[in-house]
């Protein structure tokens, strides 16, 4: 496995893996997990070459997030990534993806950004969508992979590529879960024993909420009503989000007639935590 620091290490590693080939391409902040890596092995069975960056970027985290504490570990990250598959791993520094003086951004407008994680984090799509595009711009990947569990970045990433007629296809790949149900993220481990216990009711208010809807309930008053009752008795879990929204658009709906998304984002302390699961 080629690792690059630096752009010019990363164009050189592209043209001796051979420009043209199929890339498949995994955009990371590291802190690998199994959800991370069976992203790289869907992008192995699928490509020639298979490119995966490790880059916590700054311009998606707000003042007073936790961009210094997020969790890092190159070296390990660098061994999974290499057992995964990987022929080349990006780990640049923050200045190499924003030079001196950078203030060029990329944005999607409109209510897409503006609801769910965009309503408690209004600046984060604009870091995402501008590091994502430079990235593309970089690497000129065929394929992209993003894991479901992030829904709403992954449709804000669909809409900026549809929207500038990028040259890659999104693959999106399904929530990789715990044997107990909790959804796999690099912040699970800011988790307590109890908050870890007490975690699980994300994916079991949305369980629930399924098992309503497949009973016949298309309401989706009654079914948010369902999400909020169930996470509210969790002493320790706070709600920072739990709605039902169409599932291409992120349009509000009242009663579900086509694939609706349910997601919720709940907080415990230092972890925010992302589930959804699909109406369909």
């Amino acid at each position: 496995m080629k690792i690059a620091k630096t752009i010019t290490e990363l164009k050189t590693g592209l043209e001796e893996l051979g420009r043209d080939k199929t890339i498949g391409f995994v955009p990371t902040m590291g802190y690998l997990h199994d959800g991370h890596l069976s992203l790289i092995n869907k992008a192995q069975g699928q490509n020639d070459v298979t490119v995966v960056s490790i880059f916590v970027n700054p311009t998606q985290f707000a003042p007073g997030e936790d961009l210094d504490a997020y969790p890092r570990d190159f070296d390990r990250d660098s061994q999974l990534a290499e057992a995964a598959g990987t022929d080349l791993l990006f780990f640049p520094d923050p200045a190499e993806i924003y030079p001196a003086g950078a203030s060029t951004f990329v944005e999607v407008e409109g209510e897409i950004t503006r609801k769910l994680c965009g309503q408690s984090r209004p600046t984060h799509f604009k870091g995402v969508t501008t590091v994502v595009n430079i990235l593309f711009n970089l690497i000129q990947p065929t394929r992209a992979y993003f894991g479901q569990k992030d829904a709403q970045q992954v449709a804000v990433i669909k809409k900026m590529v549809r929207d500038l007629h990028l040259p890659v296809q999104i693959a999106v790949c399904p929530i990789v879960r715990e044997a107990d149900g909790l959804a796999l993220s690099s912040r699970n481990v800011f988790l307590s024993p109890e908050q870890r216990s007490e975690a699980l009711v994300l994916s079991q208010s949305l369980a629930a909420a399924k098992a309503l809807y497949e009973s016949g309930e298309r309401s989706v008053k009654v079914l948010k009503d369902q999400l909020v009752s169930q996470i509210n008795t969790m002493p320790l879990a706070i709600i920072d989000y739990a709605d039902i929204l169409d599932f291409e658009t992120l349009a509000d709906i009242e009663t579900i007639t086509a694939p609706a998304l349910a997601a919720v984002a709940v907080r415990f302390e230092k972890a925010r935590l992302l589930d959804n699961i699909i109406l369909d």
